[in-house]
């Protein structure tokens, strides 16, 4: 009786816990749909935010901080905050142009001494000479890079970004922890083509007002303990238990960029985009993907394939220079490696709100649920729905779920659906009574 009894608890329990996640999807939702139009020098609600300047002079600042997850733990980080500005994770996305001399200087406020690194980039400088790795006075190697010492060091980097595309920057001291714990961030370089194009091929041309980041990461909660506790941390004991896309686990990954509640996970995740046109919207979405775990992650985006145009910062091509992006149900991300995609959805039924008809015959209303963003099964249209049901749908608008399809990477320490989740919202062809 009484394991009878156990059972049903625990029942009630994942019930509850269920109700409460769809719950705080629907408010995270509602925030995102409610975000009115954005405004001259308002950070946008969605899409990629770049840090940039006219010459492309930067100071990172390596600092503690702590990030929050959907299941209520908070973190202890690592991370890079721009200037002196409050800690971030991750990191700031860098954006600079081809061609341009790049100077990043370090400021290290952390108890151990790090660097950074900037793979696909040449002739790295590190206050004035060539990057080198470091020994310490035994031969062991202590750093791939110069570094800033611990509690006030500084270095100054520079390079020229010679060749376009989506780049990392991290940390190149003892990384396995070091970037693990929070030190690294996005790097893209515009093309000479463009800010349109993703690189100078006619091939990447993408919809510069549908730019996304989707940086991949996991955090060991109890390496990140040990670390706050000054213990050392024995990393054949590595084991992930959370799972995120641009700092934040779901359903936080979809609230709009700066939310009031992430005051140090700056960076939405929720793509917003309009139905593929030829003369209204011609040019896809891009997603620059970014793998910063130590395994693979196979990111799937539902309802349309995504074209993977570039891996590690050049165009995916063949040896005589011929086309060769491929389509892509799921889009492997490996450790350190970016990934360029372009995607689109396509009106392929004609959901055009006149009454197309479906491919399926709709069940009677009784049988049929209405959800919290239910408009109708036509996209720009809405129906009403039934006594009792309230439908924050705002236009008729889509939302297709986009995820990491190893499914144990969707988890936060074993619950569903708080891992590496987000979503795509389509709102219907333009013009149209969407905010």
């Amino acid at each position: 009786m009484t394991n009878f009894f156990t059972l049903m608890q625990n029942r009630r329990r994942r019930g509850v816990a269920f109700l409460m996640l769809i719950i705080a999807i629907g408010v995270v939702l509602y925030s995102v749909v409610q975000v009115e139009a954005d405004g001259p020098g308002v950070v946008p609600s969605t899409g990629m935010i770049c840090t940039e300047n006219a010459t492309s002079t930067f100071t990172l600042t390596a600092k503690e901080g702590y990030i929050n997850l959907t299941d209520g733990n908070v973190v202890y980080m690592w991370s890079y905050a721009d200037g002196q500005d409050d800690f971030q994770y991750p990191g700031p996305i860098l954006c600079v142009n081809e061609g341009d001399t790049v100077t990043i200087v370090l400021h290290n406020e952390l108890p151990e001494d790090t660097s950074i690194v900037f793979p696909g980039q040449m002739d790295v400088l590190a206050n004035g000479v060539p990057i080198e790795p470091q020994f310490n006075g035994a031969g062991e190697l202590v750093s791939m890079a110069n570094i800033a010492t611990a509690v006030g060091g500084s270095v100054t980097y520079e390079f020229v970004a010679e060749e376009p595309g989506t780049y990392v920057y991290q940390s190149g001291t003892n990384p396995g922890v070091q970037t693990q714990m929070g030190l690294f961030g996005g790097l893209v370089i515009r093309p000479a083509l463009g800010p349109d194009y993703a690189y100078n091929n006619p091939d990447t041309k993408f919809n510069p007002d549908t730019e996304y980041i989707m940086m991949l990461s996991e955090i060991d909660p109890l390496m990140h303990q040990a670390i706050e506790r000054g213990e050392t941390f024995n990393m054949a004991d590595y084991n992930a238990r959370y799972f995120l896309i641009n700092g934040r686990t779901f359903p936080d990954t979809i609230a709009p960029n700066n939310a009031s509640w992430l005051p140090a996970q700056p960076y939405s995740s929720l793509a917003y985009i309009h139905p593929y046109d030829e003369i209204a919207n011609p040019d896809p979405a891009i997603d620059r993907f970014i793998g910063m775990g130590v395994e693979g992650y196979p990111f799937h985006p539902h309802a349309f394939n995504a074209r993977v145009v570039a891996r590690d910062g050049r165009v995916v091509e063949g040896p005589n220079g011929e086309n060769m992006a491929e389509e892509r149900f799921s889009i492997p991300v490996n450790p350190g490696q970016t990934a360029d995609s372009l995607f689109e959805w396509t009106d392929i039924y004609g959901w055009d709100g006149q009454g197309s008809p479906l491919p399926v015959e709709l069940p009677s209303d009784q049988n049929m649920p209405a959800g919290l963003f239910y408009g109708s099964p036509f996209l720009g249209n809405q129906d009403t729905v039934p006594v009792g049901v309230h439908s924050v749908n705002q236009c008729g608008e889509f939302y297709h779920i986009a995820h990491n399809h190893a499914l144990q990477q969707i988890t936060g320490w074993g619950v569903v659906l708080v891992g590496q989740v987000t979503f795509t919202r389509i709102d219907p062809p333009l013009p149209n009574n969407c905010q």
